[in-house]
């Protein structure tokens, strides 16, 4: 290697800046403060960097090369994250899977992602095993999170018993680290490839923008595998030196506890979960006077939940975070003094995301009118994995585009009409799903409520609703019915209206209005 060789490769190294790199930085900064706290496991910043050290040099030794993709299956505990950074720091794509889905569709994000290796809790094993079963390639790795007697599988609590160091790498700032598949809203789910500068510009943008801190006690129960979670919060926490407690799920109870023990300051879950805590019997209970920055997204806030959220949590001050996987995911945030005067706005562009509506043709449209809400931003991700087609058709014209629909008043505040594929066309009229279940919500005794197309044979395509009553209430279809006349066009009124129990929701808590609408897809015929 030549004197000039070496010079640029000292340069290169000096200037590096990944995601490893943010973790080591903080561990120097603040060696001694509580970094993590899982169920059994607690870590200081000093702590947590030499466990991604020594789980990276485990990796190392099994064979295990910059570039290859190795899956976690799992719920949130300590393990995730040390994986995630000791993957980062040696250049191994980490693929987050979701824990809620079926053996084949395990199997289909293995086959996709072509993984080289498997991390995987105890309880979802035989989830692993069977999606094993017709995959053909050799893993490096197969390991499990808790303990298990088969020797066709490590535990991952013995890589910590092992001597040894993994190589230094430098990865670079457009290397991806990350495969994180979208919910499969289509007939299969894509996998957004993620590269350090995207994650590192969308921390930045939290920060910025969520009024992030190093002294927030931040708690983290909406799954890792989600990069809501990972990516808006885990990772700016990281960044910043705050201390992260991680429960394995927004158990509304648990929750509450968690928040009264560790004296949390900051908490982000989507709007059925925030639901929850407000129904739960030890809501009025529990000390939660520690709270003071308080996070949703995933969905709209229903903007009498908004309110009951200020009456009963005065102190809290709320941020609204919209986007998309593929952005890393946060594009833009409502902040908390535009809450109160402007509920159910998607907030403003953060500081690292230009935001434009665009039209069919992929011109810009003036304030006021609806169109495609498209990006351009560092976040974005690098492309979908082994899918160029799809690629192409996101980021033509030079902009990444979101496939919601939405405007901008003249303030420059984003409103998210309805996801494209979620409007409603009815008789020649749109309708907006939201529009109707904010109608909905207004009625005292619904505690949730999605609104959804169904085929119609007259109609081409019917307004439906799906409600859940408030605890005790007896919910009444045509009183519900005639609350929605009083408020929207008659044609914006549900043609059918079912009571249910419960809503279908995947762990980060959006609604799974595709499945909503597999269950009732005959309702019209039968009701015809």
């Amino acid at each position: 290697m030549s004197t000039a060789e070496m010079v640029i490769d000292d340069v290169v190294s000096a200037r590096r800046n990944s995601v490893a790199d943010i973790l080591h930085r903080t561990a120097k900064r603040f060696p001694t403060k509580t970094a993590l706290v899982g169920a059994d496991r607690t870590f200081d910043y000093r702590e947590l960097d030499a466990a991604a050290d020594t789980i990276a040099a485990a990796l190392h030794h099994r064979g295990v090369e910059r570039g290859d993709r190795i899956a976690i299956l799992s719920r949130n505990n300590w393990q995730f994250v040390v994986l995630s950074y000791a993957t980062a720091r040696l250049g191994i794509i980490l693929v987050p899977i979701n824990f809620m889905l079926k053996a084949e569709e395990v199997a289909y994000i293995f086959d996709h992602s072509e993984i080289t290796g498997l991390v995987t809790e105890e309880g979802l094993l035989p989830v692993a095993e069977q999606a094993l079963t017709t995959y053909g390639r050799p893993l490096a790795v197969k390991t499990v999170i808790g303990t298990t007697q088969s020797a066709e599988w490590e535990n991952f609590s013995g890589w910590f018993d092992e001597e040894g160091r993994a190589p230094e790498v430098l990865v670079g700032e457009d290397e991806p680290i990350r495969i994180m598949y979208t919910s499969g809203t289509e007939s299969r789910p894509k996998g957004a490839l993620l590269s350090n500068r995207a994650l590192i510009a969308e921390y930045t943008s939290c920060i910025v923008d969520g009024g992030m801190s190093s002294d927030d006690i931040d708690l983290h129960t909406l799954p890792l595998y989600h990069c809501a979670q990972l990516d808006c919060f885990l990772g700016p926490d990281v960044y910043l030196g705050a201390t992260s407690i991680i429960l394995p799920g927004p158990d509304p109870d648990a929750v509450l506890s968690a928040i009264e023990t560790h004296k949390v300051t900051k908490f982000f879950a989507p709007p059925t979960v925030w639901i929850s805590l407000l129904r739960s019997p030890n809501f009025d209970h529990t000390d939660l006077s520690s709270l003071h920055k308080g996070y949703y997204g995933a969905s709209a806030m229903p903007i009498e939940v908004l309110r009951e959220i200020r009456e009963r949590l005065p102190e809290v001050r709320l941020w609204n975070l919209y986007g998309q996987t593929e952005l890393a995911p946060v594009a833009t945030i409502l902040g908390p003094e535009d809450q109160q005067d402007h509920p159910g706005s998607a907030g403003r562009p953060v500081l690292n995301v230009e935001t434009a509506i665009l039209d069919d043709d992929n011109v810009a449209l003036p304030v006021g009118e609806v169109g495609e809400v498209a990006h351009r931003s560092p976040q974005a991700t690098l492309g979908y994995w082994r899918d160029p087609e799809k690629t192409a058709e996101a980021f033509r014209g030079g902009w990444f585009h979101s496939g919601d629909l939405g405007y901008f008043d003249p303030d420059g505040r984003l409103t998210i009409v309805d996801r494209k594929k979620d409007m409603i066309k009815t008789g020649g009229e749109n309708v907006a799903s939201r529009e109707v279940e904010e109608a909905i919500y207004l009625h005292p005794d619904v505690a949730e409520v999605a609104v959804f197309a169904l085929p119609h044979p007259k109609w081409v395509e019917s307004v439906c609703a799906v409600v859940v009553p408030k605890p005790g209430a007896d919910l009444d279809e045509d009183a519900v019915l005639a609350h929605c006349a009083a408020r929207l066009a008659g044609f914006k009124v549900p043609k059918h209206l079912v009571v249910a129990d419960s809503l279908p929701k995947n762990p980060s808590g959006k609604v799974l209005k595709r499945d909503l609408r597999t269950t009732f897809a005959d309702l019209a015929q039968r009701e015809r």
